[in-house]
């Protein structure tokens, strides 16, 4: 597969396509514990090693599950947004800042995106977007 050109988002670009990265990342989301509960069951399962007809059942139910969770993360992909945690919702947008890539971060369940973290960081290093993201629009309107 091609390696498609990295797209960098700006910060209003990135919470305009929230409403759709939000239906997506609420969608793996709930797949991600369903396919870990199925994973339990299947341990269960296989640990009695007994029932090895439920158990092809189970396992057969854990990869469709699983093949469509990857067609939800080719989607964001797709858009140019990386999965960070499947678990939590966690997800990176790839933007410039001051010459370089950053990621504009955003979490399943906040209302719109307010932090960025470098490359090498993650969540815990998360930075206020107010001040670095915005436009200098006051700056020069005070200046009339």
């Amino acid at each position: 597969m091609a390696r498609r050109e990295q797209k960098l988002f700006e910060l209003e670009e990135a919470r305009s396509t929230l409403p759709l990265v939000s239906r997506i990342v609420s969608d793996i989301v709930e797949v991600t514990a369903q396919m870990k509960e199925i994973y339990l069951e299947i341990r269960e399962v296989a640990g009695e090693g007994s029932d090895r007809e439920r158990l092809d059942e189970l396992q057969e139910r854990l990869q469709k599950i699983a093949d469509g969770r990857s067609e939800f993360f080719e989607e964001l992909a797709a858009l140019g947004i990386e999965m960070k945690d499947p678990n939590k919702g966690l997800v990176d947008f790839p933007a410039l800042l001051d010459g370089r890539v950053v990621y504009l971060c955003w979490k399943l369940g906040e209302e719109t995106i307010e932090h960025w973290h470098e490359l090498a960081t993650g969540f815990d290093n998360r930075e206020p977007v107010e001040g670095n993201f915005e436009p200098d629009a006051v700056v020069a309107s005070s200046e009339a």
